[in-house]
């Protein structure tokens, strides 16, 4: 069993910059391949950001060029750089991580984005 907690959400202004965590509770978090996941009222939760265990990256097109994924395996933490904000990242993010058959959830943080 891994344990993710988010962490770093917050009330940002439009163009402003948030960091998101995911710190997991397994030292074996390094095999897992995370992704930042949002979802906003209504809407269905979609993929935002992922890394494979050996680093490769992948964004969803609205978040290219602003967002940037992390991992520090030393950590077991999983970071999501959040740049140029907009009112339409406003959601709640959810941090997965995923391994063979194992599949993880983090309870959620809330980022809004508004002035």
């Amino acid at each position: 069993q891994v344990q993710l907690v988010e962490s770093g959400g917050g009330l940002v202004q439009p163009g402003g910059s948030l960091r998101l965590s995911c710190a997991a509770s397994s030292s074996i978090f390094s095999m897992y391949a995370v992704g930042w996941y949002r979802q906003a009222p209504g809407n269905q939760r979609e993929l935002v950001a992922r890394i494979t265990r050996s680093g490769s990256t992948d964004y969803a097109n609205s978040v290219k060029g602003r967002f940037t994924i992390s991992r520090d395996n030393a950590k077991n933490t999983v970071y999501l750089q959040m740049n140029s904000l907009k009112p339409e990242d406003t959601a709640v993010y959810y941090c997965n991580a995923n391994w063979l058959a194992y599949n993880y959830w983090g309870q959620g943080t809330q980022v809004t984005v508004s002035s």
